[in-house]
């Protein structure tokens, strides 16, 4: 790697006003991407690579993803994942340390990256980690149309300096996310809270209209749940309404929208149902929760049942807060009546 000593930098004030104008986006917005693709269109100016990425790290799966992807190579790369440790990125991210290499280099050290040599004829590659107190969050790799690995030592500072300023970037970002969650989840479930219910009822009934699909709910109340905080305490109840929050998560699709509107209630949004497929999701929740064995913290087996009240529109209402109440009014039908089934509207 080639590396000039300059005395003097004459790109030094455009820099500052580089460094001035991502740090106003850093403080005027909290959208990770419109932040990230500011800072990556600095960086394709100063070394214009011909493809470039950044992935971030999964803070589940502790994997890297694909955040931003520019290039050739973006069509058969998207949705990919790679474990820490695999790939040129991957071995970025477990030793968190730039990473320059030549054309040359690359196909040297293939087998201990595991790349495919084709994807890189002719190209060298900069790979820089992102880091934010001694954590990583991603890797910003590029690669360039060329053989030769050469770098400035001034480019090489402006690379580290931008990636600094992706880390706040990414680290703002997830703050800000989590704050999101703690204020639309609910703290015992881990549900959606009723603010956050509500919401998502209006803009699903908005999509219901717009696009003439039906919208369902189900409003469903467990039976006798006063019994198990009276005789086991409220910690117990918590742990029960945790247990039926995850079983209600396992036995919906991806698209409905469990929610806890309230002490033992919950609201369920089925997008693109009709009544009678709501109806059986509800009948379906009934059986899985009737025939469920919930084993508590110290070893307590409960059982427990529930009462489901079925609304959908268009065919009951075409309003949000009726669409609420007449599911609320049949959940209440079942109450008074037996217990432990299903009501539609």
């Amino acid at each position: 790697m080639a590396v000039e000593h300059p005395e003097k930098n004459p790109n030094q004030g455009n820099n500052l006003a580089l460094f001035i104008e991502i740090g106003k986006t850093l403080t005027s917005s909290l959208e990770l991407n419109d932040v990230l693709n500011k800072i990556m269109d600095q960086i394709s100016k100063l070394l214009r690579p011909k493809s470039w990425s950044l992935m971030l790290v999964d803070e589940k799966s502790g994997e890297l993803y694909f955040q931003i992807l520019v290039g050739d190579a973006a069509r058969h790369l998207k949705g990919k994942r790679m474990k820490i440790g695999e790939g040129i990125p991957g071995f970025v991210a477990k030793t968190g340390e730039m990473l320059i290499l030549s054309s040359t280099e690359v196909k040297k050290e293939a087998s201990r990256f595991g790349e495919i040599i084709e994807d890189f004829e002719n190209s060298s590659i900069i790979c820089l980690p992102l880091k934010s107190k001694g954590r990583i969050l991603g890797v910003i790799e590029l690669v360039k149309d060329t053989s030769s690995s050469t770098i400035t030592e001034h480019e090489k500072t402006l690379l580290m300096t931008l990636a600094d300023y992706a880390a706040i970037a990414i680290e703002n970002a997830i703050y800000f996310r989590k704050v999101q969650e703690l204020s639309i989840r609910d703290d015992v479930t881990g549900l959606y809270n009723s603010r956050h219910m509500n919401n998502v009822l209006d803009l699903e009934l908005k999509r219901a209209k717009r696009y003439g699909k039906p919208l369902s709910i189900i409003f469903l109340d467990l039976d006798f749940f006063k019994n198990i905080n009276d005789t086991h305490g409220h910690l117990i109840g918590s742990q029960l309404l945790r247990e039926v929050a995850g079983l209600l998560k396992r036995n919906l699709r991806e698209i409905d929208v469990p929610t806890r509107y309230g002490g033992d209630e919950f609201v369920i949004i089925l997008p693109e149902t009709d009544k009678e497929g709501a109806l059986k999701v509800a009948w379906r929740l009934r059986e899985a929760i009737r025939e469920a064995t919930f084993e508590m913290e110290n070893g307590l087996i409960v059982r427990i049942t529930a009462s489901f009240g079925v609304s959908c529109y268009p065919e009951d209402t075409d309003n949000k807060l009726d669409l609420i109440r007449l599911a609320d009014q049949a959940m209440y039908r079942v109450k008074m009546r037996s217990r432990d089934s299903v009501e539609p509207a």
